[in-house]
């Protein structure tokens, strides 16, 4: 993306490492989910449009240069808030948006993967992002009333028209993500995964093998590990920080290839979260909570 000025982000670069999306965008790894910057249920307005725009101003300044976002969020109001808050967008900001759902209300979600709803999203994305090209475009789900080949085939033929850079999935098995392989190159795969839902394990490696972007989301569900008398409250006890801290800071130790993006709708938290990048744990650590997770 063209820009005036680059991001500084040179200290959260060495803290959370970096990583390269499709060989070519270099982020920060730790990144921000800009899904919870609407209403409630992920519709409409945020509650604080102001804090919203703060948030992500705010996020730039930390040095996060990822941002990942979905035209489902509001829908349309993450996108709007994004562009209204940095375009013109810094040297290096790489924005990250989906398509793939409809949505008729609050906490209301319904796939659709039509080739017509996902060319009309993307055009839709683009405009409201104030963009020629999407960095970063997901297929939200691979909807299963539509063929895959016609739900990725559509994906390729935007990306042929520079619509688009790069092509990922969200929420996939492996078999789904190498059978998305023999038609188009991807570059990413979001599913979730947390500290305490561990359910993607083999999606993980196999991104590491193909040296793909790993996006958990949902990556603070530690739920019953984070109570004051849990494991993972000793752990952040003893390295005097947050539950929520070490919780990210085990992602990104977890795996290189680990791009967590942690979502908030206000500043302080925001800050909390970058906090985690600077939080260093050894092998033992993580291995300790490794295995609670697994216990649990």
């Amino acid at each position: 993306m063209n820009s005036e000025s680059p991001i500084n982000d040179h200290k959260l670069s060495r803290e959370a490492g970096e990583f390269l999306i499709g060989n070519d965008l270099r982020i920060t790894r730790l990144g921000f989910g800009a899904m919870r910057i609407t209403g409630d249920g992920v519709w409409g307005q945020p509650a604080d449009r102001p804090e919203a725009v703060r948030v992500l101003r705010r996020a730039v300044e930390l040095g996060i240069n990822f941002i990942d976002t979905a035209d489902s969020y509001g829908p349309g109001v993450s996108e709007e808030i994004i562009a209204e808050a940095l375009h013109p967008y810094p040297v290096g900001l790489v924005i990250a948006t989906k398509a793939g759902f409809d949505r008729s209300g609050p906490n209301r979600w319904t796939e659709n993967g039509k080739p017509a709803h996902i060319i009309a999203a993307c055009e839709g994305s683009l405009r409201r992002l104030r963009v020629d090209q999407i960095d970063l475009y997901q297929l939200h789900r691979i909807d299963p009333k539509v063929s895959a080949e016609d739900q990725l085939g559509t994906l390729k033929d935007l990306q042929a028209q520079g619509k688009i850079k790069h092509i990922g999935l969200s929420e996939v098995s492996v078999q789904q993500i190498q059978h998305a392989q023999t038609i188009v190159p991807i570059v990413s795969v979001q599913n979730r995964y947390s500290i305490a839902d561990r359910g993607s394990e083999a999606i993980l490696e196999y991104c590491e093998k193909e040296k793909m972007g790993f996006i958990p989301w949902f990556p603070l569900a530690a739920g019953k590990m984070s109570g004051a008398a849990s494991p993972l409250s000793r752990v952040a006890t003893r390295l005097k920080a947050t539950p929520s801290q070490v919780a990210l800071a085990w992602l990104l130790g977890r795996s290189p290839v680990m791009l967590p993006i942690p979502g908030t709708s206000k500043v302080k938290h925001l800050e909390e979260n970058v906090a985690a990048a600077s939080l260093k744990m050894d092998a033992s650590t993580l291995l300790e909570l490794s295995d609670m997770a697994l216990a649990s």
